[in-house]
């Protein structure tokens, strides 16, 4: 039977292919390097040929002591982000989804949506200029209505909000598509029926629009708390300096700097699989909750 299906629609196979062959290779196959992480790594004797050490190089990034203020930096910046930007994307979909003038609403998906399409150098270009001490935007603002001019990017305090609103204005759009696709396929059925009950707008929107997407926002609340100690590393890395060091030195900095810098490639695979079996623990404990909770799972 596998064997007829494949010669009947053997284009479709071939187009999985690529893909395949993509995650092989780039994904799957590096997992077997791994093993780094409990190595002593010696250029010459290559990954297989280097001493087994254990766990030494996890004892050394668990007893160091910076290692409490990494995790909570890593955390608190992660599931702040998750808290706050989850709910947005959600939000203008359904906003847009309640807009009837089709000009509208499309100029409103662009301009929304064109900011993901700026890459992360650009993006921490736009924020350092606006946020300049002296000639920034938001300071000559200050300035004008009289207020004192703020080093934003000096106060470690700022950080988290400065990345946080940048990230929601980013990718809140890109979001939103996906939430916009679930609600073209709510039933149209409904709407009717919750029409002919005098349902307000809002009325709809609860007992209509929300249960029509709640297994994509499931889903995709999984994949970003399985995502959590991944917080992304370039924004991070660009917009640090030695003034908000003490809220911005994250995992994936603090890995860069003293793994990769410094050529401990034993110890940078060490802390970078502990990263994945925590994403691990945490999409396997959401993902047991949210089957029990409304039976909408990855597996």
């Amino acid at each position: 039977m596998a064997l007829k299906s494949l010669k009947v629609h053997w284009q479709l196979y071939l187009l999985v292919v690529p893909p395949l062959l993509f995650f092989l290779i780039f994904k799957y196959y590096p997992m077997i390097n791994a093993v780094l992480a409990f190595k002593d790594y010696n250029v010459v004797k290559g990954i297989w040929g280097s001493p087994w050490v254990g766990f030494k190089y996890f004892n050394l990034f668990f007893e160091n002591p910076i290692f409490w203020t990494l995790l909570k930096n890593t955390l608190l910046l992660s599931f702040t982000l998750l808290l706050v930007g989850f709910p947005i994307p959600i939000l203008l979909a359904l906003m847009l989804n309640e807009v009837r003038n089709p000009r509208f609403r499309r100029f409103v998906q662009l301009v929304t949506f064109a900011p993901y399409f700026i890459s992360t150098v650009v993006m921490v270009s736009i924020i350092m200029m606006f946020l300049a001490p002296r000639l920034g935007f938001v300071n000559v603002a200050l300035q004008y209505f009289g207020f004192d001019t703020i080093n934003f990017l000096g106060e470690p305090s700022m950080f988290r909000p400065i990345y946080i609103i940048s990230d929601i204005w980013q990718t809140a759009g890109y979001s939103a598509v996906i939430y916009l696709a679930a609600l073209a396929g709510v039933d149209p059925t409904l709407y009717e029926a919750a029409k002919v009950d005098g349902a307000s707008r809002l009325q709809k929107i609860r007992h209509v629009d929300l249960p029509g997407i709640l297994p994509t926002m499931t889903i995709m609340l999984i994949l970003n708390v399985g995502n959590v100690m991944s917080i992304g590393f370039e924004k991070i890395y660009l917009l640090q300096n030695s003034l908000n060091l003490p809220s911005s030195e994250v995992i994936a900095t603090y890995v860069y700097q003293i793994g990769l810098l410094n050529a401990n490639y034993s110890f940078a695979t060490a802390v970078g699989l502990f990263n994945s079996v925590i994403n691990l623990i945490l999409l396997l404990i959401v993902n047991s909750m949210a089957k029990r909770l409304s039976e909408t799972s990855i597996w």
